[in-house]
């Protein structure tokens, strides 16, 4: 069956998730992720994509991207995926694959969604074991968003602008967000929509997305359509008692 292209909207930010193959390694030493987020800024720029938050683990990275035009994500992602393949392959004398098929994307909802999607992405690290503040994980845009630290990759989304007047009051914002701890529903939501390429947003964005694609956006309510006839006959038979072999 033909894959369903990706939801993509120009100015709308996405989501990004890229394994290793079978969860194998990508990242092996501090000089892979330099070179990895080196790249990741060489494609974004030449695609028109910007970087609002992201994590390099050991076997898979998380990005909030927003692309600029219908092919940026696409190209861009395409573009830094075979420059690092070539790269981990010199490097550690291996032929094949690297990734684990197509990333995986989902459209977001910057304004009920933005900062959920950003403190997911940047406590990573935390919900892994590997450090207790995310501060402490040096693969991140935490140290950006959180603390100022100079970061020519990233680029605040307009969200993240409103959160103060000044530099330091938007860091301050930040950080205090980090605070509560993220809900296992929330986390349990990012990853389904963005494992399984649905829209992650509210009812009225959801539909708003739906109506400008012409698309299904998330997926139908188990049990089938609770206003069908049919659907009104089988309840009515399990209230009266009655069932069938």
């Amino acid at each position: 069956m033909a894959r369903l292209p990706r939801f993509v909207i120009p100015g709308q930010p996405q989501h990004v998730i890229v394994r290793g193959n079978n969860r194998a390694e990508i990242f092996c030493a501090d000089a892979d992720c330099n070179f990895y987020l080196e790249k990741l800024k060489l494609a974004c720029d030449k695609h028109e994509c910007s970087v609002h938050a992201y994590v390099l683990m050991t076997n898979h990275v998380h990005l909030l991207i927003t692309p600029h035009l219908e092919q940026s994500l696409g190209k861009a992602m395409q573009m830094l995926g075979r420059y690092y393949v070539q790269y981990y392959n010199y490097c550690y004398q291996r032929t094949g694959t690297l990734w684990e098929g197509r990333y995986k994307a989902t459209l977001i909802d910057s304004e009920a969604y933005l900062f959920t999607c950003m403190r997911y992405i940047e406590l990573n690290p935390v919900r892994a074991g590997m450090v207790i503040n995310p501060a402490d994980y040096p693969w991140s845009s935490y140290h950006y968003n959180a603390l100022g630290q100079a970061n020519d990759l990233v680029l605040p989304h307009p969200e993240f602008q409103h959160l103060g007047k000044s530099n330091e009051a938007r860091q301050s914002a930040y950080r205090a967000l980090f605070k509560h701890q993220l809900s296992n529903n929330s986390i349990t939501e990012i990853r389904e929509a963005t494992n399984k390429a649905w829209v992650l947003g509210n009812d009225r964005f959801k539909q708003r997305i739906q109506e400008q694609l012409g698309r299904r956006v998330e997926p139908k309510a188990r049990g089938g359509d609770r206003k069908s006839e049919q659907f009104l006959l089988n309840c009515t038979l399990s209230v009266g008692g009655t069932t069938s072999s």
